[in-house]
């Protein structure tokens, strides 16, 4: 039996042959991460789990499987799609993972080393979302990775796919959970942005070659967007979605959970709205989040931040000047009215460049040193 704290018996995974059985392993489909732990320690290498196997322990269906696959065969699909396997000792296997009660025995990733991927925040909401959310979704991941942590999502339609596009638009980290094999693209119309990831980031899956997606993966998939983080942030989801149960994988592992406020009269807002009635952090944007987690807002992409603003963000954010001021001194500067102005100023909380207190608007410390012009009159 595994011992009370997580993890792997000394050794497994480590060593040709033992990588070998791990491939193996990784075609199985009722043996459940779980069970595997267990019978990890009870065999205690995974040549020894794949013997089990084969002995029938976890059923006719995975012997079967087991005896078909042909690793030389994935080594090659790997090597297309330039993956590598990662094992539990591995330096690169994120020990984050372990704090989950069934860590996968091996993951498959392209790009960017898991090694490089310190400090983590998972950024997770509805897949058919709103304008509103694909914004906040997209505003969060860029200004988050503007100052060095690591978008996590899992590469779905909607909030997680504009999250990772933020990452991306400030060249900054951003990790791409697969609920299919390492070489599958789903859904098929992000192929591109998956593409591009693995590319400039890093695209993860417990599934080996050809894989293809299944509602009974993504749950799975989500526990291990929680675990790779240090927080998680839900921008909306319905009532029951995909993003609560991300949100009680994060709370079980010890990852905060923080949640972004919506429209009460829309059914995406239920999600977040549930999570912030039980006690999550109300988050606008990522300063918000930056802030909650400690690490420091310095002038980090400047230009970034600014080649992504209107021309009325731009004149708003220059009319914010000095001391907190009204909404009707800004939109007065701006020569917008109110209503334009407050929409704006919203889009500016959302990006992590202002605040409101009481009323009141002043820069954060992410847009204090981009240049304001003075106030005329």
């Amino acid at each position: 039996m595994p011992p009370d704290a997580p993890g792997w018996p000394p050794g497994f995974g480590r060593g040709p042959s033992e990588q070998e059985a791990l491939l193996v392993i990784s075609h199985l489909e009722t043996l459940t991460p779980r069970r595997f732990v267990e019978l990890a320690w009870s065999e205690g290498s995974a040549r020894g789990c794949l013997r089990a196997v084969l002995r029938g322990v976890s059923g006719e269906r995975d012997r079967d499987l087991a005896e078909c696959v042909n690793v030389v065969a994935v080594r090659g699909r790997l090597a297309a799609c330039e993956a590598r396997l990662i094992g539990p000792f591995d330096r690169e296997y994120p020990a984050r993972l372990l704090r989950l009660p069934d860590p996968p025995a091996v993951l498959f990733a392209r790009g960017r080393s898991l090694e490089e991927q310190i400090a983590a925040v998972a950024v997770v909401g509805a897949r058919s979302c709103s304008d509103y959310g694909r914004e906040i979704g997209e505003a969060i991941g860029r200004g988050i990775a503007d100052h060095g942590v690591t978008v996590v999502s899992g590469a779905a339609r909607g909030v997680d796919s504009a999250a990772h596009r933020g990452a991306l638009s400030v060249g900054g980290p951003t990790i791409a959970v697969l609920g299919s094999g390492i070489d599958v693209a789903y859904p098929s119309g992000n192929r591109r942005l998956i593409e591009d990831i693995a590319r400039r980031g890093t695209v993860v899956s417990e599934y080996p070659p050809g894989v293809r997606a299944m509602p009974r993966r993504f749950p799975a998939r989500n526990r291990l967007i929680a675990a790779l983080s240090r927080a998680v942030v839900v921008v909306e989801g319905a009532a029951g979605s995909g993003s609560l149960i991300t949100a009680e994988f994060a709370l079980d592992v010890g990852s905060e959970v923080f949640a972004v406020p919506g429209p009460v009269t829309s059914p995406l807002s239920a999600a977040p709205h549930e999570l912030i009635r039980e006690g999550a952090p109300l988050v606008r944007g990522s300063g918000d989040v930056l802030e909650a987690l400690g690490i420091a807002q310095g002038p980090v992409g400047r230009p970034a931040l600014l080649d992504g603003l209107s021309s009325d963000e731009r004149r708003v954010l220059e009319g914010v000047v000095g001391e907190p001021i009204t909404a009707e001194t800004i939109a007065e500067r701006a020569e917008l009215p109110i209503n334009a102005a407050l929409s704006v100023l919203m889009s500016l909380e959302v990006r992590g460049l202002v605040r409101a207190t009481a009323g009141r608007y002043q820069r954060t410390g992410s847009a204090a040193e981009i240049p304001a012009e003075s106030p005329a009159g």
